[in-house]
């Protein structure tokens, strides 16, 4: 048997964090510890543990004093101690059987080095109703990124990139990697995951998506710059740029600059190109030109940290096929 860490990292939502630690509670395979990292700022929460018990958890709190998700991450993967290691977002709850089903996949092949699985998403109390899709967490071969982890359906399958509210790790695996500290964001870090899972891939892991894998995911307040229900053109800079930085490094050549000028030329709705500015011109207006210089800037500052990364350190260019 494996022994299991859980991770949560928070930031001033303590009532949100209380709903997801009665879930780990309720776990029909208890975690061997669970980490909360929690900011040395935010004084709600370090008052939550003041006043509530949280036994029989084996909870341990972390301090970290640098902004963002990547830093929350490193510090309680350097603590960690179990030999799998799942990683769920504080405004999350994860269904009763979600370390049981999530330890049988490790426990079945040695080569599989991450597991995560779908979370239904609950906007203002109500499932979101989005559809289904079988296409879940791929990276088409011109370097655009299809998500819909909270839709996907059908069997289990071995995937390119997990979604960070529900996935879980080989600590064998990851221990050497760790969190990718060049991504930009003070808050989510948008694609900080892509990192690691494309690091996994190139290292021949297996990584898998299992619908079944479930999480409750109640997306909550972010008190950094990339709100959820506003334009923030730092947040889509921020974007971008660690979207445009993970596939520069993992991509071929000649899918380098495939992705580039489909990325600078069409883009998608989250970052956009040319040709997405000129769909949403109509409707948007000068909104839409700010969405597309924030992204054209993005795409630009990706670019620099990728050149700056492959002049530090040319040994590391290993190329996904």
């Amino acid at each position: 048997m494996f022994t299991i860490t859980a991770i949560v990292p928070t930031y001033h939502r303590p009532k949100d964090l209380t709903r997801c630690l009665e879930a780990l509670h309720r776990q029909t395979r208890p975690a061997d510890e669970v980490l909360v990292v929690v900011r040395d700022t935010d004084s709600d929460t370090w008052t939550l543990f003041k006043e509530f018990n949280y036994e029989p958890l084996k909870l341990r709190t972390l301090t970290v004093t640098v902004p963002g998700v990547v830093a929350a991450l490193n510090v309680a993967l350097h603590e960690a101690k179990g030999d799998i290691i799942t990683v769920t977002d504080d405004d999350a709850a994860p269904h009763s059987d979600w370390f049981e089903r999530i330890e049988k996949y490790y426990l079945s092949d040695e080569r599989i080095g991450a597991v995560g699985g779908r979370d239904w998403v609950y906007w203002q109390n109500k499932l979101l109703d989005d559809g289904t899709s079988e296409v879940v967490g791929q990276i088409q071969w011109f370097g655009r990124v299809v998500g819909k982890h909270h839709i996907g359906v059908g069997k289990a399958r071995e995937v390119d990139v997990l979604k960070g509210v529900n996935m879980s790790f080989r600590r064998s695996a990851i221990a050497s990697i760790g969190f990718d500290e060049r991504m930009r964001g003070t808050g989510a870090q948008v694609h900080f995951e892509m990192a690691l899972c494309l690091a996994l891939k190139r290292a021949d892991w297996k990584i898998v998506y299992d619908p079944e894998i479930t999480v409750d995911h109640y997306p909550a307040l972010r008190f950094d710059e990339d709100k959820r229900d506003r334009l923030n053109e730092t947040a889509i800079r921020n974007s971008v740029h660690n979207e445009t930085l993970v596939l520069l490094e993992h991509l071929s050549p000649v899918r380098r600059i495939v992705f580039m000028m489909w990325a600078i030329l069409v883009g998608t709705q989250e970052a956009l190109g040319f040709v997405q500015w000129l769909r949403f011109l109509p409707s948007e207006g000068s909104l839409a030109g700010k969405k597309w210089f924030a992204s054209v800037g993005g795409r630009w500052q990706g670019w620099l940290t990728w050149q700056a990364s492959q002049n530090r350190s040319p040994a590391k260019m290993i190329v996904s096929q």
